[in-house]
């Protein structure tokens, strides 16, 4: 029996069930059966095809299909012989080995490094063998007991690479030479905890974490929280936020052992250590680590807090352009786009959800392009902007039980694993309906806050649900969430003019349309935009694109979206020849109709989606409304108000066995009963005749 080096719990190896997948293995087997599904792995790269990318484990081989691929194939930077990780999926019978790709591409970025034998697991330096970076338990225990005195580093000026915000972000390998250096930092056995944050301490000046650049070689105390944890087949490496960024602090004990067990999370500590800088990234070499309490920890969060809020305030809230309707939450904004900004700080990850159409993409992509800088100013890590924020489509823009407990499960996952942050929620174009109240209720147990962002009221059964709500009636998500964006990184203003003229179907707002083509979008390509979105959003509903939206909407790479924009009206047009003809056009008291037999008369999996033909449809014909049906389902476009509510009570009144109940969508939507579809047909048409009131304005 042993200890994991993750959790310290016993476990028949080096690394407990649970922390599978928080390490990085060396193989040194040779047949694929040895791999073991799910476990990471350091590889080379072997070769290219159209198809993927072969990399070679050890002796053995496998395929990184480009599905797997967090982007294109063709933007891939990798060379023959280039060292990467990559998880095992599956190692097929004949000895095939499917491959997942992996956002962690160093051996640094995971929590500890192990070598797998066909004999089992063991530490990377148990066999012995030395390594530059990281120091073997013999060297340790000897540098130990000899007590000799540390090298310390010359004061140095902090070079232009260095982030002296954030304190950098070494490398795992880095942090064990550091920490291996000093007896103090290897035996990790002097602290103590500080019952009411009065015990005695050496008098030494507190330190702000952004001028440790002034402090190298010098040292230093620091006092915040502990951001994560996390144990390498070297040191312990804490992450210490204060008020002014973020540092890594190695404790040594010996090689793979936690470090100061008792230290968790989200303590808060006092640290002292000597600050080094390794390949210009500033880093602590931990000589003492103690957890404050009473009014030592409460004088150390009323600090950080009120820093918090200064620098979570957005430096300006101003509408993208002289809109009374966005004037009118302009407070709102603000509040949303400072939750949004204490997130990054704080090193909560974001999460946005959105509907898969352009208005949800566009939305998204909004917020997104506003995050991802803040992001990178405030961790150095190379995969930051993958690790704290996320961007998730919604089928239909509802946010079901389905997709909510996929996010909790990961979520979950992640505290218990990465010790991370519950992740701040944000929707756009989704999330605002009663349809997605499950979801939310399940999100709220776990008080995981969310943040909705539209175009349309909110239902009143969901308000009670979200923490911020930001809506906008006749206006689109991507208007509201573009000024949020703004907001959120004034930098990334001029980035997002443009998208809320692309989210408009028909009737985009002047201000809107003019503020585009100040950006070099007029109304054709701001159609070729919008086009391409709507495609692409179709494809791969459930995938971010993340590449492939930057591309169309900042990028603005030649020939994309013209080309792209050609396949959507190819596609639609042949949809629209289909339906057509199978319109039945009828009039009821006064008020044209069009019905549509969906299931039988479009191609049900093909482009586009229902949603959206009928969408078109509505805007091309005369009738007040539109009607699409499909198996037990059917879809209603109206150039009228409806009262929805008064449609399904008369319509379970005409057929009451029928099952007919409203789901909540984002558009007028029903569900029944299949066998009772003819019935329901007939009286929806009977209904929405008697419920169409004068038509807004």
């Amino acid at each position: 029996m042993g200890n994991c080096i993750i959790c310290g719990t016993s476990t028949d190896g080096p690394i407990c069930d649970v922390h599978q997948e928080d390490v990085v293995f060396e193989f040194e087997g040779n047949q694929p059966s040895q791999l073991t599904p799910g476990r990471f792995y350091i590889g080379t790269v072997d070769g290219y095809a159209d198809f993927g990318v072969f990399v070679n484990i050890g002796n053995v081989t496998g395929l990184l299909h480009r599905s797997k691929l967090d982007r294109r194939l063709e933007s891939l930077e990798w060379e023959v012989g280039d060292e990467i990780c990559v998880q095992v999926n599956n190692v097929r019978d004949n000895g095939d080995i499917d491959l997942d790709w992996s956002i962690r591409q160093s051996p640094e970025d995971f929590r500890g490094m192990l070598v797998q034998t066909p004999e089992g697991d063991r530490l990377l330096d148990s066999a012995g063998t030395d390594t530059e970076d990281e120091p073997t338990e013999t060297e340790s225990k000897a540098e130990t007991e000899a007590e000799t005195e540390t090298e310390s580093s010359e004061p140095t000026e902090q070079t232009a690479g260095a982030d002296e915000q954030t304190g950098g972000n070494p490398s795992d390998a880095d942090l064990a030479e550091t920490a291996a250096d000093t007896p103090e930092a290897a035996t990790g056995e002097d602290r103590t905890e500080e019952g009411d944050g009065d015990e005695p301490a050496p008098d030494i000046d507190r330190t702000e974490i952004e001028s440790l650049g002034d402090h190298v070689g010098e040292t230093v105390r620091l006092e915040g929280t502990v951001a994560s944890v996390r144990q390498t087949s070297g040191p312990t490496v804490f992450e210490l936020r204060d008020e002014t960024g973020v540092v890594d602090c190695a404790a040594f004990v010996e090689a793979g052992v936690r470090a100061y067990p008792d230290i968790e999370a989200d303590d808060v500590v006092r640290l002292d250590g000597e600050a080094r800088l390794r390949r210009d990234e500033i880093q602590i070499e931990t000589e003492s680590l103690v957890a404050l309490e009473g009014e030592a920890r409460s004088a150390v969060e009323s600090r950080m807090e009120e820093a918090l809020d200064d620098r979570a305030n957005p430096e300006t809230v101003e509408p993208l352009a002289d809109d009374t309707a966005i004037d009118a939450v302009t407070d709102d904004i603000g509040a949303v786009a400072t939750e949004i900004r204490r997130a990054v700080i704080e090193s909560r990850p974001i999460v946005v959800r959105h509907d898969a159409t352009t208005d949800g993409y566009v939305a998204g992509a909004a917020i997104e392009r506003a995050v991802l800088p803040l992001v990178e100013a405030e961790h150095a890590a190379a995969d930051a902007v993958y690790h704290y924020f996320d961007r998730r489509p919604l089928e239909d823009g509802v946010y079901d039980m389905n997709d909510a407990t996929k996010d909790v499960t990961r979520m979950l996952g992640d505290r218990d694993r990465h010790d991370e942050k519950l992740p701040l929620f944000v929707f756009a174009a989704a999330g605002s309906t009663a349809a997605s109240l499950d979801g939310l209720e399940l999100l709220d147990i776990y008080d995981a806050p969310r943040i909705v962002l539209d175009g349309r009221p909110a239902d009143d059964a969901i308000e009670g649900e979200i923490d911020s709500l930001v809506t906008v009636e006749d206006r689109t998500a991507t208007t509201v969430a573009a000024a949020v964006a703004a907001a959120v990184n004034d930098d990334a203003r001029g980035d997002v003019t443009h998208l809320p003229a692309v989210s408009y179907w028909a009737e985009t707002p002047d201000v809107y349309a003019d503020l585009a083509a100040e950006a070099g979008i007029d109304d054709e390509a701001a159609t070729r935009l919008r086009e391409a979105i709507a495609l692409e959003a179709f494809y791969q509903s459930y995938e971010d694109k993340r590449q492939l939206v930057i591309d169309l909407l900042f990028e603005k790479r030649t020939g994309l979206a013209e080309q792209v924009s050609e396949q959507f009206e190819t596609k639609l047009e042949a949809e629209l020849d289909t339906a057509r003809p199978n319109l039945e056009e009828r009039t009821v008291e006064g008020t044209p109709l069009t019905v549509l037999d969906t299931e039988a008369y479009t191609h049900k999996y093909d482009f586009p989606p229902t949603r959206l033909l009928l969408d078109v449809l509505a805007r091309q014909l005369d009738s007040t409304v539109v009607v699409g049906f499909g198996t037990d389902e059917l879809h209603i476009r109206s150039t009228a108000e409806l009262d929805l509510g008064a449609i399904v009570e008369s319509v379970s009144t005409a057929v009451p066995n029928a099952g007919v109940s409203d789901p909540g969508a984002r558009q007028p939507k029903l569900e029944f009963l299949a066998g009772e579809r003819d019935a329901v047909i007939e009286a929806v048409v009977d209904a929405v005749a008697e419920a169409t009131v004068a038509p807004s304005a």
